[in-house]
């Protein structure tokens, strides 16, 4: 489409709908992107946008769209973080991913970082085939390189290595195992009809307010 943008004698108009420079809308490109996200191939990004709005969009476009968006996680994935974190969450989720036509099974590695003031940050994401603590050492070690110079509080699961792989990269970091995790181990030793009343009963426990307390419930818990 061609655009006849007004001149004046002083180049002080400037096109508000469609800016200088601009070849596309931003809203399609939200819409382009928002449909890669849900996992949709190319040619089927094409046949939505025609059937819905009665636009032609060439495959070329929609994947200079969608590689701009992996530039910017890339640069999100890179970018430097704080030098200390008091605490630290690393888990990782399984999920189902759409790969080359194929639904397959994928880790998805996360780290939330709690910084100096109190606020939750997402300091990476990974994808890998499985869990494991060799992983893990690759994740650690890119969180020191990124700028990470202490972490307080590493909260994790039980996963075997996991611990080792941390106090390689930051020895003096403590290692704490999640309370999700070590009441779902725990819950693993009771018959299905007492799971309830046991979590209920390890909540006083967990939440006692001083380890004293902790103690004395674990007492009358057992």
């Amino acid at each position: 489409m061609q655009i006849e943008v007004p001149r004046d004698r002083n180049s002080e108009f400037e096109p508000q709908l469609i800016k200088k420079g601009q070849t596309r809308f931003d809203v399609m490109d939200e819409k382009i992107i928002s449909l890669y996200a849900r996992g949709m191939t190319t040619r089927e990004i094409q046949g939505h946008l025609h059937e819905i709005y009665g636009v032609d969009v060439s495959p070329s476009l929609i994947s200079t769209v969608t590689d701009s968006v992996l530039e910017e996680v890339r640069e999100w994935q890179n970018r430097l973080l704080d030098p200390i974190y008091p605490i630290l969450y690393l888990d990782a989720l399984q999920v189902k991913v759409k790969s080359q036509g194929r639904v397959v099974n994928k880790a998805i590695y996360f780290a939330f970082g709690v910084n100096l003031f109190g606020r939750k940050e997402v300091l990476g994401i990974w994808a890998a085939e499985t869990e494991g603590a060799k992983f893990w050492l690759q994740v650690i070690t890119e969180l020191k390189n990124r700028g990470v110079q202490d972490i307080y509080i590493a909260c994790v699961d039980g996963l075997r290595g996991f611990s080792e792989a941390i106090e390689a990269v930051y020895p003096r970091t403590q290692v704490q195992i999640c309370l999700v995790h070590l009441v779902r181990y725990s819950l693993s030793y009771v018959a299905h009809k007492d799971r309830k009343d046991v979590a209920s009963d390890l909540k006083s426990i967990y939440q006692a307010a001083t380890l004293e307390e902790a103690e004395r419930q674990l007492a009358l818990f057992d």
